[in-house]
């Protein structure tokens, strides 16, 4: 089966770049100009991974991003002209799984392309597996002073109001709260969650921790669940 990927950046030159060399690696691409066609695809194709740039004629990218994040959970990386950390964390936030900044390598898009995709595939077998599994050894659910996660329905309720995470912040949650009242590296947290090596100064696991943050609406300075041990890691209390 052909793994279909989304492009959408109003640069038609990086587009259909991006698009050469993704189709050489054997990706079926969809490629758009705009906001409004590339919504209209998402909602009737079967993705597999989206490409947003951030800067589009109609809708930016974080607004579609947003949009797609309502109905579908496949990988998104972001495109950015911007360097600044708080259009990082505002595209992971509303949902994208990575971003990469203009001027780029195609190479390295394709690589990153490649491992978001491994990621996706890993967690969707991961998950069908876990709906068929009879085993009862390991917990499927933790209760924590109302922080409610269960990992056979892949939901989180925080005082009782649903809270939507996308697979990877699901994942972080769920790691931390195995480990609870334990201090968790982020070095530790990035090669579990991410299944990859850890690279000094990679800033990956501060960004979506902050992101998580966020969607639970706790105070960076002072959260009451996900809190911060300097120079450790993270921890969730019991």
């Amino acid at each position: 089966m052909s793994t279909n990927i989304m492009i959408v950046d109003d640069e038609k030159d990086i587009a259909d770049l991006v698009q050469i060399y993704l189709e050489n690696d054997g990706f079926n691409v969809f490629k758009f100009y705009n906001g409004k066609d590339a919504l209209e695809c998402a909602m009737h194709k079967k993705l597999d991974l989206a490409i947003l740039d951030v800067m589009l004629p109609d809708i930016d990218g974080f607004s579609l991003c947003k949009q797609i994040r309502k109905d579908y959970f496949f990988p998104i990386i972001m495109l950015t002209a911007k360097i600044e950390d708080t259009d990082k964390i505002t595209g992971l936030t509303l949902g994208a799984d990575d971003y990469i900044c203009k001027p780029f390598n195609p190479l390295e898009l394709a690589a990153r392309v490649k491992t978001q995709l491994r990621r996706y595939t890993r967690y969707n077998k991961a998950q069908n597996e876990s709906e068929h599994s009879t085993s009862p050894a390991a917990p499927i659910e933790h209760n924590i002073r109302g922080l409610n996660i269960s990992k056979s329905s892949h939901r989180v309720f925080l005082n009782n109001k649903e809270i939507s995470l996308t697979p990877l912040e699901f994942d972080i949650l769920w790691y931390l709260c195995e480990h609870k009242g334990n201090v968790v590296s982020s070095e530790e947290l990035f090669e579990a969650v991410w299944k990859e090596k850890y690279m000094d100064s990679n800033n990956t696991v501060m960004t979506h921790i902050a992101r998580l943050r966020e969607k639970m609406n706790e105070p960076a300075r002072k959260p009451k669940y996900v809190k911060t041990v300097w120079g450790v890691g993270y921890t969730i209390e019991n």
